[in-house]
């Protein structure tokens, strides 16, 4: 059975436990506009390069950048929770999330990418934050279930964002549609500021830690290896996510709604998944198992999905990577925490790296697949180089120590 305590008290608690209840609501609120807004754009950009008069280049980098903005926000995000306090950090990133909104009233291409930009920023702000904020309110066997259920309904907010998107905006306009997703946010955002509650305030109870203490943090080869995992992950899921559409139209034969259907099985699949690693790790097996066994189906669903022509191969194919993908993430942040000693402030930090390699993951490789396709002709160089990428999480599960090293099971040894 896996080893996860429950004997550690949240930090800083103030209100009645029952109020954890409330700010499990929130947390998992704002992981779902989040979810919502990351690639809601997506089955819009025809739209957005008919009527703003832009290339496709242009258009990709509403998404690209995005991504890359809240890449680059994470690690110095670590940093700005530590001085803010979980309050405002919280408070901000959810309202830049919520700029979105205002989409129906961008005039030009310039404005329309200043409001993804924000995105960027605010969704970084509010995931490094949540682990944090987490430790104050849950203990550990519910920290472990938080992350589970968090990453879940942000998948499926990329889910429904998805499937939901095109239809609302033959409703309302594609500026329409994109607010609408973006008000999710400002509604949330509202409902953080009235019930939203932290203790004054964790994180800046020791004063904030001192940069000199940065580097030593994540030169812990566990961490190292954990972060590496998490992105080379990512950098095959976004790959696959972005192109297979275009692949399967291409190349399978397959009509755009057919492929888009197909595709979607990803981010779905990962809704089951990642509750599913919430869950088991506290019944069955080891923090090391649910780094092996994702490990091994991105492995061999990942190549499947472009290298078979048979339906049902590919369905298979699909379903393995969306499992893949998905069922290690509450381990892998709940192990996080773990290995700074569930301190507020490194995990804040840790967290903003884990956004920082992610989010150069997923900016890299849609670029790196279609680069390649227009050089090679063909999509299956970029897509091999991005399996490639994942196996990290395969190497991270052989390479942990069989018994957890980590506060939480201090007399394990490795």
């Amino acid at each position: 059975m896996t080893e996860v305590s429950d004997s550690a008290s949240p930090v800083g608690i103030t209100q009645p436990r029952r109020y954890r209840l409330v700010i499990a609501g929130l947390v998992m609120a704002s992981h779902f506009s989040v979810g919502l807004n990351i690639f809601t754009i997506s089955p819009l950009l025809g739209d957005v390069i008919s009527d703003y008069g832009i290339n496709r280049g242009a258009a990709g980098l509403l998404i690209a950048l995005a991504l890359l903005v809240s890449a680059g926000s994470g690690l110095p995000g670590g940093v700005v929770v530590t001085r803010l306090g979980l309050k405002r950090s919280y408070t901000i990133g959810w309202w830049l999330i919520g700029l979105a909104a205002l989409s129906f009233l961008a005039p030009n291409y310039f404005s329309l990418l200043a409001l993804r930009l924000s995105f960027g920023l605010g969704f970084a702000l509010v995931l490094i934050a949540t682990g944090p904020l987490l430790l104050q309110w849950f203990r550990p066997k519910e920290v472990l279930v938080m992350n589970g259920l968090n990453t879940a309904v942000l998948s499926l907010g990329i889910a429904l964002s998805i499937a939901l998107a095109a239809p609302l905006a033959g409703v309302i306009g594609w500026q329409g549609s994109l607010s609408v997703f973006g008000a999710v946010g400002i509604v949330g955002a509202a409902a953080w500021v009235v019930l939203g509650k932290v203790s004054e305030d964790a994180v800046q109870t020791s004063g904030a830690m001192p940069f000199r203490e940065i580097p030593r943090l994540i030169r812990n080869p566990q961490i190292i290896l954990l972060i590496l995992a998490d992105g080379g992950v990512l950098v095959q899921y976004t790959a696959l996510t972005a192109w297979l559409p275009a692949f399967y139209n291409e190349v399978r034969g397959m009509t755009p709604n057919q492929a888009g259907f197909v595709t979607g099985l990803l981010p779905f699949i990962g809704v089951f998944a990642v509750l599913l690693g919430g869950f088991l790790p506290l019944r069955f097996g080891t923090p090391r198992s649910y780094f092996i066994w994702p490990g091994v189906l991105v492995a061999i669903g990942g190549p499947a999905s472009f290298l078979l022509g048979n339906p049902a191969g590919i369905y298979l194919a699909l379903v393995m990577v969306g499992i893949g993908s998905w069922l290690y993430v509450p381990t892998l942040l709940s192990r996080t925490m773990e290995l700074t000693g569930r301190d507020p402030e490194r995990v804040a930090v840790v967290w903003g790296l884990l956004i920082t390699f992610a989010g150069l993951g997923m900016f890299i490789a849609p670029i790196l697949v279609g680069t390649l396709r227009d050089l090679t002709g063909g999509y299956l160089p970029g897509f091999l180089i991005s399996s490639v990428a994942a196996l990290g999480l395969l190497i991270a599960g052989i390479g942990m120590p069989r018994k957890v090293v980590g506060p939480d099971n201090p007399s394990s040894g490795p």
